[in-house]
């Protein structure tokens, strides 16, 4: 008999990649597949001056990878996607090296592992299943890349804190609050559109 409620729960999927079939495959497929797209919006890039940070297509990769991979997943395809800029062109500009992430943009680029691994752990509890609660847990994680960005960009700069929140964060927060509403958007409809298919 497997109709226990601990049996029902686990058979239950927390984010919207166990809603596919298999494990270990899908697992490492999915992996690669969130740091490809991240690497793909990455290219997605518009110069700010004097800011030395670009907008990116970026932070956007990272909460759907995050909420849709889940804690584990997401932190690793992230942490893939860092690994992968140090040998191949996949950071912001086709750019790519170490100089990247001792660079303006590298607190950025480490922040992303842990902010993908939050906004997973928020949706692995349904976070991203209503409008209201996606878009604060997409707007939680920004929060925590730009936590660590800023951290980066001053000590790559070395400008005063004043400088860096000016050029490192506040003129990115209208961008920001339009890929939360993205996330805000997608991740439920996602999550509407996936139980239509389990149900036929």
């Amino acid at each position: 008999m497997t109709n226990s409620p601990a049996a029902a729960t686990a058979a239950r999927p927390l984010v919207l990649a166990d809603v596919l079939p298999g494990v270990r495959a899908r697992d490492a497929v999915l992996v690669f597949a969130g740091a490809a797209l991240t690497a793909l919006l990455a290219q997605i890039s518009i110069p700010i001056p004097p800011s030395p940070v670009p907008v990116t297509g970026q932070t956007l990769a990272v909460g759907i990878v995050g909420a849709t991979l889940g804690a584990r997943r997401g932190a690793t395809s992230m942490l893939l996607y860092a690994l992968a800029g140090l040998f191949l062109p996949v950071y912001a500009d086709g750019s790519h090296g170490w100089e990247v992430i001792t660079g303006a943009s590298g607190g950025y680029i480490i922040g992303f592992i842990v902010a993908a691994y939050v906004i997973g752990a928020m949706a692995e509890r349904a976070a991203d299943r209503k409008v209201l609660t996606a878009g604060l847990a997409f707007i939680a994680a920004q929060l925590i890349v730009f936590a660590f960005g800023l951290v980066g960009l001053k000590l790559a700069v070395g400008a005063d804190w004043g400088w860096t929140v000016h050029n490192g964060f506040t003129i990115f927060i209208i961008g920001g609050l339009i890929k939360a509403a993205v996330g805000a958007a997608v991740l439920p409809s996602a999550w509407r559109l996936a139980r239509r298919f389990e149900r036929v």
